[in-house]
């Protein structure tokens, strides 16, 4: 008998199993209830998308495949583009096998052996199958090239884990035990399996086989159930075998051999929407059973386990050879668009799709000699008499008693097989036990391992965080103080003044002109400053302006242009602070007039005091009193003109001050813009350098790869070696009963763990060799940037000769403004000039006012002293209103400085983001380097 692996001789490489995929249309009643549809077929790309519904939400699967096949193709479209090459590949001397799998009712039958009968012209109908199609395609192949050939074919039957011969010549309709035409499942000791007492047909013309397949479906096991009305409920395996005469180049003839096996699976079936009862209840048992074994057989081949549970169903060890072995194998998934089968169809899919991952080594079947065949025909034929004559003898036993004791000791062997089998499964399931568990704590340790990393970010983010709160505290802290300072200084400078101006009230009649003019020079005074003011804020606004376009001129510089924007805010802010001093200055010396004035006027109000109480006594001494008053008068007016001199002095040694602190300020600016231009050039060299650097290191990284390697390799070589001590100690520690199954489970841990080193070092090999295209890429894209900076280097300078010529420009326009103040200070020390000889004259005035007032005497004292209370109330009220106006003004200027810094800070603080943006950058590239090493070094041992 014939078994299903047979010699091989040509290897081909491992090849993918071909999966092909048909959706059939809608059934007249899905049409009919509109059942909606849940799957879309994509020929072109070769996809299925499956849209599932979970809770509220719809999603979509996609599945690829080889072929896509839609519910619009015809049966001529799916053998031409995916049976017909395995058909040739028969011809050749391949063995090939076709599956149909797939749930009930999706065209499984309907695709394998077609519908309709073939045309007298001797054409295919249109819905022929593929068992037809084949047919006749190798007897149209052979004849075309007059071959000499020999075609028989077998048909099989497996239901209810019973193997049938569809083909058995014996009178079916005589036999009332169809255990009678049931036949055996053997083992060849080679490997394979055989079918004994199986029935080969030759045939020599695709009728034969059209007649066969109709003779052999009216005996195949088929049921009506709620899904389809002739459903079938049994495998069936048709094979072609094919033995073609040939001749070698060295002129002998020889034969080569081809089998193809047609595989019509039964569907698998919902028990309960197919509405079987209790006996159809089994049968869809043993075929989910058998379909379920088949997935397990997938599953295990696809994840290349060291068991593959072949022998747990006849159609699995039947198939052996078709999958993963040395056979060419194509899988024709089946499938429902229909939503009622959602279910069925998803799980499909995920079979077909995995089945893709199966690997097989199709070998071309040896050319024998004819003699050779013959040989063995003839060996066959000797075989055959032997059983022949044990049967006349009728002795129980249908073959020669050799055979039979050949026979108990393969069921012995096999029976000791299957206990070795179970045992294997025992470790197995214990390895698979052990197995998660050791993938559950590496997951665990990725997990902490990257919830650290992600807390480490969120540490250094919070640190850096907390550093900038505490420089804002610092800050906000000097603020307060400085406000402070000052509000204590405010209301000290106001209770003196309280103090001052009750005691002004009995002298202000004789001063009141003259205070009221001194005032209205004061503020003359106040308005000259604050047109000062107005045109240092102007000017400072305009430097301000000048600043920021500089700014965003050479805002692209790096560290050592950050550390020159510090300098100019340092310098800036020294120019504020020198503008608050001075006008600090002129505070204290307004103070310090009021406070002469205030003496004056008290002194002033003591005598009036003293000449209202002493009126009548002192009278007649009251006129070298006035001579006195007026004479200290005139010493106050004097001591006042020689303090505003001075103070006029002292404003035009400050202007002197502030322009030669501008030309310093503009040869500052001058200074710092060729350093800048130096420092542009030392880091245009030092990025450079770097960039050589890089190229250095990126050669060092490749040589430091190389060694990391082989540190690796000899770390996995001494990571097995643990393990295989840790395998033995935990083996003893829960093993110590079971030896045999111990001595197996090491042999098993130790293949897998070797098998898993040679995995990481050949994806350490492919790491280490995408790595150095990286760096490859790394270097050619550092050059770039070299280019790119040469360019940008060229740029800076352009910009920095237009930045000095606009400085230049700027001082220019500074030192004719700064000219203006100057000629309006003289001008205000010239009206000084003149408001002294008005006071020279008032005074003599006020002499002559004081003999007239003599001449009047007591009688217009009390008039005097009233008219001298209501002053002194009027100018204390004006003098309150002189204070909060200075005041104010004082206050309107430190804010218009404290404006002009935070323009500035507007200004600089964007500059310096960019250089951080810049430098974040530059650390990002650098960070991108440093995590492709770790990913080459770290990921291995966490890939472990």
């Amino acid at each position: 008998m014939e078994g299903f692996d047979a010699k091989c001789g040509e290897k081909l490489e491992g090849v993918n199993v071909q999966v092909v995929l048909r959706c059939r249309p809608l059934s007249e009643e899905d049409e009919i209830s509109r059942t909606p549809t849940v799957v879309t077929c994509d020929e072109l790309k070769g996809e299925v998308l499956a849209i599932q519904s979970i809770g509220n939400k719809q999603t979509e699967r996609a599945f690829v495949f080889d072929k896509v096949f839609g519910p619009t193709s015809q049966q001529v479209d799916l053998f031409t583009q995916s049976v017909s090459p395995l058909v040739s590949d028969v011809l050749e001397g391949f063995h090939c096998t076709i599956f149909a799998y797939g749930q009930t009712a999706t065209g499984k039958t309907y695709t394998m052996e077609g519908g309709g009968k073939m045309a007298k012209n001797g054409e295919l109908h249109s819905d022929a199958g593929v068992i037809q199609r084949s047919a006749q395609k190798c007897f149209e192949e052979l004849e075309a090239k007059r071959a000499q050939y020999i075609m028989k074919v077998s048909f099989l039957e497996i239901y209810n884990e019973e193997i049938t011969d569809l083909l058995s010549s014996k009178k079916w309709e005589f036999l009332d035990d169809k255990s009678t035409r049931r036949i055996t499942l053997m083992e060849d000791g080679k490997g394979g399996v055989f079918v004994r007492g199986m029935e080969e047909d030759i045939v020599y013309s695709a009728d034969e086989i059209y007649k066969i397949l109709e003779n052999a479906a009216t005996r195949r096991h088929r049921t009506a159930n709620l899904l389809n009305k002739h459903s079938s409920r049994s495998h069936s395996i048709f094979s072609i075998t094919i033995h073609i005469k040939d001749i070698s180049r060295e002129g002998q003839e020889i034969i080569k051999t081809g089998k193809l096996n047609l595989v019509d699976l039964a569907g698998s079936v919902n028990v309960l929407r197919s509405g079987a009862g209790e006996g159809r209840a089994r049968e869809a048992g043993e075929i989910n059973k058998s379909l379920l074994t088949l997935g397990r057989v997938i599953n295990a081949l696809v994840d290349e386990s060291s068991h593959v549970p072949y022998r747990d169903s006849k159609l699995t060890r039947l198939l052996r050879n078709s999958l993963g072995g040395k056979t060419k194998a194509c899988i024709i998934a089946t499938i429902s668009p229909s939503i009622h089968c959602l279910e069925e169809t998803l799980c499909t899919l995920d079979y077909a799709h995995r089945a893709r991952n199966i690997k097989s080594k199709p070998e071309i079947n040896q050319k024998t000699m004819e003699s050779t065949m013959m040989k063995d025909l003839n060996y066959e034929i000797d075989h055959l008499k032997k059983e022949l004559n044990a049967t006349n003898e009728k002795n129980s036993i249908h073959f020669p008693r050799d055979c039979f004791l050949q026979e108990d000791e393969k069921k012995a062997i096999a029976e000791k097989m299957e206990r070795m089998e179970l045992k294997l499964k025992f470790k197995d399931k214990q390895l698979i036990v052990l197995q998660e568990l050791y993938d559950s704590q590496q997951y665990l340790t990725a997990d902490l391992i990257e919830e650290l990393d992600h807390n480490q970010i969120k540490l250094e983010g919070s640190e850096k965080m907390l550093l900038d709160q505490e420089e804002k505290y610092q800050k906000a802290k000097c603020v307060i103080r400085e406000n402070e300072h000052l509000i204590m200084k405010l209301q000290h400078s106001e209770r003196e003044l309280v103090e001052h101006a009750h005691s002004l009230r009995s002298e202000l009649e004789f001063n009141d002109a003259d205070i009221s003019r001194l005032l209205c020079k004061i503020e003359h005074k106040c308005n000259i400053e604050e047109r000062n003011q107005i045109i240092l804020q102007r000017f400072q606004s305009h430097l301000t302006q000048q600043l920021h376009i500089l700014l965003k001129i050479v805002s692209t510089s790096v560290m050592e242009q950050e550390n020159q924007l510090q300098e100019i805010e340092d310098e800036m802010h020294s120019f504020v602070c020198g503008k608050a001093m001075a006008t600090r200055e002129y505070k204290g010396w307004v103070e310090k007039l009021k406070d002469l004035y205030c003496s004056g006027i008290t002194t002033l109000d003591g005598l009036a005091g003293q000449l209202d109480q002493n009126s009548q006594l002192t009278f007649g001494k009251f006129y070298s009193q006035v001579l006195t008053h007026s004479t200290y008068v005139d010493d106050c007016l004097r001591g006042i003109t020689f303090e505003a001199d001075n103070l006029l002095k002292e404003l035009q040694t400050d202007f002197s001050n502030q322009i030669f602190k501008l030309n310093v300020f503009g040869k500052l600016q001058h200074e710092g813009h060729q350093r800048t231009a130096e420092a542009t050039r030392s880091i245009s060299n030092t990025f450079i350098n770097f960039l050589h650097m890089l190229d250095v290191h990126a050669s060092r990284l490749s040589k430091i790869l190389e060694e990391t390697q082989i540190v690796e390799d000899q770390q996995l070589s001494k990571l097995e070696r643990e393990f295989e001590e840790c395998a033995a100690i935990e083996d003893k520690q829960l093993l110590e009963k079971v030896v045999e199954m111990l001595t197996s489970s090491n042999a098993l841990k130790r293949k897998q763990v070797q098998k898993a080193i040679n995995a990481l070092r050949q994806n350490a090999h492919e790491r280490t060799s995408n790595l150095q295209k990286e760096v490859s890429n790394t270097q050619n894209f550092t050059s770039l940037i070299k280019e790119q900076w040469r360019l940008y280097i060229e740029e800076t300078e352009r910009h920095y000769l237009e930045n000095i010529a606009a400085v230049e420009s700027r001082r220019f326009s500074l030192e004719e403004g700064l000219n203006d103040c100057i000629e309006k200070t003289e001008m205000g020390s010239l009206l000084w000039e003149n408001s002294w000889d008005f006071t020279v004259s008032l005074g003599k005035e006020t002499i002559a006012l004081m003999e007239s007032i003599v001449r009047n005497g007591i009688e217009a004292n009390q008039k005097i002293r009233a008219d001298i209370s209501s002053g002194a109330t009027t100018a204390l009220e004006n003098l309150d209103a002189g204070i909060k106006a200075l005041q104010s003004s004082i206050d309107c200027s430190l804010e218009s400085d404290d404006d002009a810094c935070e323009k500035i800070n507007s200004i600089i603080i964007p500059s310096l983001r960019e250089q951080l943006d810049l430098k974040s950058r530059h650390c990002d590239k650098i960070l991108e380097i440093k995590e492709c090493v770790d990913k080459c070094v770290k990921h291995e041992y966490m890939g472990f």
